[in-house]
């Protein structure tokens, strides 16, 4: 990618949020910044903490290490490291990490004379994970409410949590979010197909045009969005798949907290059904 002839024009000074001409500067393909550098070290930092974390447990089988919040009890406040501690403070550097990157992506946007869909796009995610590891937890009033580090134990949490609430399934914005990320799945299996079959063609034969792309969704639901469309539409699913599966969990425990099947009482009962 360095050494592609139009990238010469794009690697141009400035557009940075802090630090001026210090960090503005690519290490191959990769543009640092400020953020970059913020990013690096605090990626490193908990990834180091992880392995401290790690090596304090009773195994070094990737799928049973497990680095686990303060326990209930103990709150909002700063654990000791071996019971609680080593969480928070990896959860500090990912806020940190994942809010660099994103930071970064501005940074790069301006510099090209892009918009901030990207950096938004991203942020949406970092929305999810902070609503488990912070929102939620401060809302609930423990540290311990957040997910533990872990492969077979992130799994453990999210099972327990569903039958926390009876069946998670019966949580309303739950079904929103799971709409939306298989209507994502949907819509981008769809739009990765049609791009191929038009672009991929056999030797010998021509590339097609969005013409081609267009005919065929006017031939096949009757309506094409759009090569534009395509995308508002793509980007929109997915950032409505990320919000609802972070309101969905919010709303379990610091809003309701019994049965969600019993939730859905208030339907049965409407005198419309009787």
């Amino acid at each position: 990618m360095a050494l592609l002839s139009f990238e010469r024009k794009y690697r141009v000074r400035g557009g940075t949020l802090i630090g001026g001409d210090l960090f503005d500067f690519w290490v191959g393909p990769f543009y640092v910044g400020f953020f970059g550098v913020t990013a690096a070290i605090s990626a490193l930092l908990g990834t180091l903490l992880i392995f401290a974390a790690a090596s304090q447990g009773p195994t070094w089988n990737p799928w049973l290490i497990s680095i686990d919040p303060p326990p209930i009890e103990a709150g909002l406040a700063a654990a000791p490291l071996n019971a609680g501690g080593y969480w928070q403070i990896i959860t500090v550097c990912a806020l940190i990490a994942f809010g660099s990157w994103a930071l970064r992506q501005v940074e790069i946007c301006r510099k090209l004379g892009m918009g901030y869909h990207v950096p938004i796009a991203f942020s949406f995610a970092i929305l999810a994970y902070a609503t488990l590891v912070v929102f939620r937890p401060l809302w609930l009033g423990a540290w311990g409410h957040g997910f533990p580090y872990g492969i077979f134990s992130h799994l453990d949490w999210v099972s327990n949590i569903g039958y926390q609430y009876v069946n998670f399934h019966y949580n309303p914005l739950h079904m929103v979010a799971i709409t939306f990320f298989f209507t994502t799945n949907l819509a981008l299996a769809l739009h990765g197909a049609l791009v191929l079959s038009a672009v991929n063609v056999p030797k010998g034969e021509e590339v097609k045009s969005p013409e081609y792309e267009d005919t065929f969704f006017r031939d096949f639901i009757g309506y094409s969005i759009g090569t534009i469309g395509i995308h508002r539409l793509g980007l929109l699913l997915a950032l409505n798949a990320g919000f609802w599966s972070a309101a969905c969990i919010i709303i379990s425990g610091p809003l309701f907290v019994g049965s969600w099947p019993d939730w859905w009482d208030w339907w049965r009962t409407i005198p419309v059904w009787s």
